[in-house]
């Protein structure tokens, strides 16, 4: 995976210019975009479907792997099950289609938040028996120190029984948040990956990390971003979102240091 970054479907301006959008980004090292396809307040099934075709075309034309990514509510299982495949089974004009799909678990709509695991299990589950064993999923998780400093947002979060289903985590661990002395930012982002692999059972669980919001993000939040991803070697990791990641950052997520082995 490496270095990923991600567009949601308010980037209007990069909307209307995949191409450029694409092209700003394959010199800056990106390997995987995240590409968001819907969520649950919209209308339709997939946001500007012309749109997204000429995204998958352009990044493919670039080397760059393109994940969908959606996210649900579980009030509307039969909905949120519809929409992500429809972005699982999309193809463009040209028989490109999406490398991956990734489920956005972070709503709260549904109470108590046993009924919400109960349906966020089951949708998983339809999602793979669909794609089947080789396709791979990805799930978009909240922040798993988050999770626990606020016991009351998702009590009993499945990561044991999602690491059945889904290929890597992909874990929204916003240190903006809550950190901003680099000592601080790389200790939320260690933690934030130890959680998981203790959680889930597998010290080896892929893991794609999302540090913080790039907005929010200044060089020496960056570097303590990079120096975390060498410390606990992710299979990849990025900052969201795209259009609001600085220069500087771009400058030190090129190139993060060898893997240390010491998250």
């Amino acid at each position: 995976m490496g270095l990923g970054t991600w567009i949601d479907i308010y980037d209007v301006q990069n909307w209307n210019a995949p191409e450029a959008t694409i092209a700003a980004m394959a010199p800056k090292g990106v390997r995987t975009l995240y590409l968001e396809t819907g969520n649950y307040r919209q209308k339709t099934d997939l946001v500007r479907p012309a749109a997204l075709a000429r995204f998958i075309d352009a990044a493919h034309a670039a080397g760059i792997r393109v994940v969908a990514w959606y996210l649900p509510s579980f009030a509307s299982p039969a909905r949120d099950l519809r929409r992500s495949l429809a972005a699982i089974r999309f193809r463009t004009a040209a028989g490109g289609r999406f490398d991956s799909f990734a489920l956005d678990i972070e709503a709260s709509v549904v109470t108590p938040a046993s009924v919400r695991n109960t349906r966020l299990l089951r949708l998983s589950a339809q999602i793979r028996a669909a794609v089947g064993p080789r396709y791979s999923l990805g799930a978009i998780i909240p922040s798993a120190v988050g999770i626990r400093l606020h016991p009351t947002y998702w009590p009993g979060f499945p990561y044991r029984e999602l690491a059945k289903i889904y290929d890597v985590f992909v874990p929204m661990a916003y240190f903006t948040y809550h950190a901003t002395e680099p000592a601080a930012v790389r200790e939320y982002l260690s933690e934030s990956i130890t959680v998981i692999r203790a959680r889930t059972g597998n010290p080896a669980v892929p893991i794609h990390l999302i540090g913080g919001l790039s907005e929010d993000t200044g060089r020496a939040q960056a570097r303590a971003f990079v120096q975390a991803v060498g410390d606990c070697a992710p299979v990849g990791y990025s900052l969201y979102e795209f259009p609001s990641t600085s220069r500087a950052a771009w400058s030190l997520l090129r190139s993060p240091p060898p893997p240390a082995g010491g998250c």
